[in-house]
Parts: C-alpha cells; sequence; structure tokens
C-alpha cells in the first residue's frame, strides 16, 4: 500500500526542531450558520443563497498556519480563501462555501498531487485516533486496520479544487459512499485553468456519521446535528503550485501547537501546528450548531413535539419548542383535558386518534400550533 501524503509530512517534521506557530486569536468555538426551512442553500455554484448569512460566520486565511512554516503570514495575492458552514434543523447535513483566489492553480493531473480543501469532521466528538496508520496494535495488518477503523467515527474528505477528469473528492477511507447523493453533493464555478490565477466558488454539503461503516450506510449512524450542539471540526488547503509533494504549502485550521496526540508507535508525540487535524480527531476545532438569527424568527411562534413514553399506559410527554419570550402556555390534549405547564405529560384514557393544540402568550403577542392525528394511541 501506497504510504500516505500527509503520514510521511507528519514523521518528515516530527524530526525537526518546532517553530512558534504564528499567533492566532481564536474564539472559544466556530459558529455554524442556520438556514431556515426555506431558505435552504441550492447546491449550483452560486453562492447568492449565502448572502443571509453574517460575515462573522466567514473563516479566513487570518486563522490558517502554513506547516512549513508556522511563523509565515499568508499573502492574499497568492492564496486568499474563506469558508461558512451553514446547517438545517431536522437535517444532518453541514453545508460549506469555499471561496478562494490563487494565482496559481494545479490541478491538472489525475492523482493527489494537486490543489486540495481537505476536510475532516466528527460528528458527535467521540475524538480519537481514525486513520489506520496510528492503529495502537500494530500487530493488527494494515488493510484488516483500514477496513476496521480508517473514516469510522470521523471522516476524511481530500476535495479536489478543482476536479478535472477525476471524481471531485477521495473519502479517505472505504466508505465511499460517503460522497455520493443523498450523503454529499457539490458544484463548482470557476473560469481558469490549469495554471492560471483566479477566483473559485464552491458548495458542498456533506453527512457526518457517528459510526461509518464499510458495509454500507444501512450498517451505519449517522450524526444528529442539534441547536448549541458543539461538533469536531477542522480543514487544511493544499497549494501545490506545480510545486514537488515535499514542497508545497499546507494550510492549516490547526490547533494550538503545544497538543499532543498518539503517535505511530502509539506514545504521546508533540503535534506540529499544521497536523493536529492528522489522524487524531481529539485535536479538531470545535464548531458550535448556532440558533436561528434574531432577524430570521418571528418574534414570537408557538412549536412542539412529543414522546410516547408508554404506549401501555398511554403516557405522552409533550415538549414545548416555541420561540421567542413566553409567558404562558394553554394545552389541549384533545380528549377533554388541557395544561397549563410548559411541558408537561399527559396520560389518555381511551385509544385513538388526537388532534393536540398549544396555544402561547407573550409581550409580542400570542401564537398557537396544532398536531392533527400525530398523537394516536392504542
Amino acid at each position: 500500500m501506497r504510504t500516505p501524503i500527509l503520514y510521511l509530512m507528519t514523521l518528515a517534521m516530527a524530526a525537526l526542531p518546532a517553530s512558534p506557530a504564528r499567533a492566532i486569536d481564536r474564539p472559544p468555538f466556530y459558529p455554524i450558520f442556520q438556514f431556515p426551512a426555506d431558505k435552504i442553500p441550492r447546491i449550483d455554484g452560486d453562492p447568492s443563497d449565502w448572502d443571509i448569512v453574517p460575515d462573522s460566520y466567514a473563516i479566513g486565511m487570518d486563522q490558517m498556519v502554513n506547516d512549513s512554516n508556522p511563523t509565515q503570514r499568508p499573502d492574499p495575492a497568492k492564496l486568499d480563501a474563506k469558508v461558512k458552514i451553514g446547517w438545517v434543523k431536522g437535517e444532518n447535513r453541514l453545508y460549506f462555501l469555499y471561496e478562494a483566489y490563487k494565482d496559481y492553480w494545479d490541478f491538472s493531473k489525475p492523482n493527489l498531487n494537486s490543489d486540495i480543501f481537505e476536510l475532516v469532521v466528527d460528528g458527535d466528538r467521540s475524538g480519537g485516533v481514525f486513520v489506520s496508520e496510528l492503529r495502537p496494535d500494530k500487530s493488527v495488518p494494515p488493510m484488516d486496520a483500514f477496513f476496521a477503523m480508517q473514516g469510522v467515527t470521523a471522516q476524511n474528505y481530500h476535495i479536489f479544487t478543482p476536479a478535472l477528469d477525476k471524481d471531485w473528492c477521495m473519502a479517505w477511507g472505504p466508505q465511499q459512499w460517503l460522497k455520493a447523493l443523498p450523503y454529499a453533493n457539490h458544484a463548482y464555478n470557476y473560469s481558469f485553468k490549469p495554471g492560471e490565477g483566479g477566483k473559485l466558488i464552491f458548495e458542498f454539503y456533506i453527512t457526518p456519521f457517528d459510526l461509518a461503516s464499510p458495509e454500507g450506510p444501512e450498517k451505519s449512524k449517522e450524526s444528529k446535528l442539534e441547536e448549541n450542539k458543539i461538533i469536531g471540526l477542522s480543514w487544511a488547503i493544499m497549494d501545490y503550485r506545480g510545486l514537488a509533494n515535499n514542497s508545497h504549502a499546507f494550510w492549516n485550521l490547526a490547533s494550538d501547537p503545544d497538543k499532543f496526540a498518539v503517535g505511530p508507535d502509539g506514545a504521546p508525540t508533540r503535534v506540529l501546528a499544521g497536523h493536529t487535524m492528522y489522524g487524531n480527531a481529539s485535536l479538531l476545532r470545535p464548531f458550535k450548531l448556532m440558533p436561528l438569527e434574531a432577524k430570521l424568527q418571528k418574534p414570537i411562534e408557538a412549536k412542539w413535539t412529543f414522546n410516547i413514553t408508554d404506549m401501555s399506559q398511554r403516557l405522552v410527554a409533550f415538549k414545548d419548542q416555541s420561540i421567542g419570550q413566553i409567558t404562558a402556555w394553554h394545552w389541549d390534549f384533545g380528549d377533554g383535558s388541557n395544561s397549563t405547564e410548559q411541558n408537561p405529560q399527559h396520560t389518555y384514557a381511551r385509544a385513538g386518534n388526537f388532534v393536540v393544540i398549544l396555544d402561547i402568550e407573550g409581550p409580542a403577542g400570542k401564537s398557537r400550533f396544532s398536531r392533527v392525528w400525530d398523537v394516536t394511541l392504542k
């Protein structure tokens, strides 16, 4: 098996004295914008759907570190890039807008040696090693480890920017279904040729998995994306510009340089600034799935859900999910009973289909939300 380029770079750099990384002012977490359900971005290469996303969500080159020279500052005349990420409540997808200007785009080769946007995601932030080269038990044959652990608990995408005469990305693991519909989609927008400069607009989405099985999606578990959840995420920009493998720049949204991870020999190893995303999901950056921006919310809106906690007893737990400042709740359970609790439980005396109504009230007014026969008991 060919040894991956990143692994060779990690070993080579680990033998060199570490240079202090450029000081970067990083927030406690990076925000992921919540799109309203009626404004989901189309994957078509047109960034206008992202106009509603504030600039505060953009992550630019000021947050990136170059492996080869951790003290180097980005030169926007050569490479200038920014990333915005979005999500939609009720979906388990992460949407990305990658906009980059380069004075030299390198994408004519059919292999990995081309400009790449590398993305790693850990949807439940469980952390740990997820590439076979870092397996703690070296007695396990490499390909056995590859199929057992590579990309299972965190996923790694080498996305070609842009792809020419090849698939849009290399999903680094045996789970090749990850990069196809309905789990991923992509669209490019550019006019330059290999070796030329220009701007790339790239839209895509992926689906993170708590467990991505080599046996397919039916044996896998999607990461559940919920409001205010923290996930692990990082990316790197590989800038080849016609250079050899060991000469290209590797700009990374890295963790702090004074971090340690499990090395190839199973022992703690100091991780250089640019390689904290390699192979160990524990060192990914924290990203938070944000609530809707206030300007996109109604001042008051009734919403609720429910869970049948005991079908034999017909016991139902109701959960208020309303938006706005609320001072009063009134539940009509559809069987002649009601409640003024925010999150009541109710036992139905008979089987049937019920129309349940929640009325709320607050300084901004009133709102009502009903579900027709969603609550069905036997």
